[in-house]
């Protein structure tokens, strides 16, 4: 071969090793966001379907309890605080903390139990899939915190034999919102007329000022939620986009967000307010409504 045929070959041999590491990098890229996507996908229906669980599980009723003559009076099943987050030690929903992941929200459900002490016959169990036992009053509480190394999860918040401890669902929030459908019929018709965030449904507490707590319980607009609105957004773990994303995600619908403002600012949430590292990660929204089976005893 010639010096110019050498240089040629040399030149044409490059040109291919280059081509083919630029379609090995696509490739990998491709493949690295079929798996963050993929990852978030799971972690939302598993995240979603323990939610709905859950939220049917507040209209559960324990036979002995529900003849009872303080059935009426005992405290709402279900929940909530808006912008706020919890410890893991301490009692339900007792001490919160100022939210600390983009206005996230907590929703809180309690349940009966079923079957013989002290397991339970499985058929109820609380978020972290731990049975309880007929007599005794499970607890499902779902915030969001910061875990040590300050990536943001979704927590199961339950009351163990001891005492009280909460485990990740899933991580990589960017939000959790919640919205309670709210009877106001007189009488009730079973249908939400309203849907509200928790500190709305406490406002329309406040007119229940001054009764007695039994009295209060069996009238708090607590017991009038028939339906649950659930907003969760999640992200990947590490960046695997081309660009970095500038999507709105309005958690709760358009409607929702735009009609809220800047009373709840958690409802929707901006990408191109996130840090360079978030906006290039993979992102899904999933939303769910639930509605409760039947009244809150």
């Amino acid at each position: 071969m010639t010096l110019a045929e050498l240089m040629v070959a040399l030149a044409v041999g490059l040109g291919i090793v280059l081509m083919a590491g630029h379609l090995l990098v696509l490739a990998n890229g491709t493949y690295a966001a079929q798996v963050e996507s993929s990852a978030v996908d799971d972690g939302g229906r598993v995240a979603i379907d323990v939610i709905r669980r859950a939220v049917h599980q507040a209209a559960s009723v324990d036979v002995d309890a529900f003849a009872g003559p303080a059935a009426g009076t005992a405290p709402a099943r279900l929940a909530g605080l808006d912008a706020r987050t919890l410890a893991r030690a301490t009692p339900g929903i007792a001490d919160p903390l100022p939210g600390v992941v983009n206005g996230s929200d907590v929703l809180a459900v309690r349940f009966p139990g079923a079957g013989a002490e002290p397991a339970g016959d499985g058929s109820v169990v609380d978020c972290a899939g731990f049975p309880v036992a007929a007599g005794e009053e499970g607890w499902s509480i779902f915030y969001v915190a910061r875990n040590t190394e300050g990536e943001a999860e979704l927590r199961c918040k339950y009351r163990g034999a001891a005492h009280w401890s909460a485990d990740a669902l899933v991580s990589g929030v960017d939000g959790f919102q919640v919205l309670y459908g709210v009877d106001t019929d007189d009488p009730p018709d079973g249908a939400p007329n309203r849907y509200l965030n928790a500190a709305a449904v406490d406002a329309l507490d406040d007119a229940l000022a001054g009764l007695s707590e039994a009295e209060f319980n069996r009238r708090t607009h607590w017991k009038r939620v028939v339906a649950v609105r659930v907003g969760l957004l999640l992200h990947g773990s590490r960046p695997t986009r081309s660009e970095p994303g500038s999507a709105r995600h309005d958690l709760l619908g358009a409607a929702y967000a735009q009609a809220a403002g800047a009373d709840d600012l958690g409802s929707s949430l901006d990408e191109a307010r996130m840090s360079p590292d978030l906006r290039r990660r993979e992102r899904r929204l999933f939303t769910i409504t639930v509605a409760l089976p039947g009244p809150q005893s």
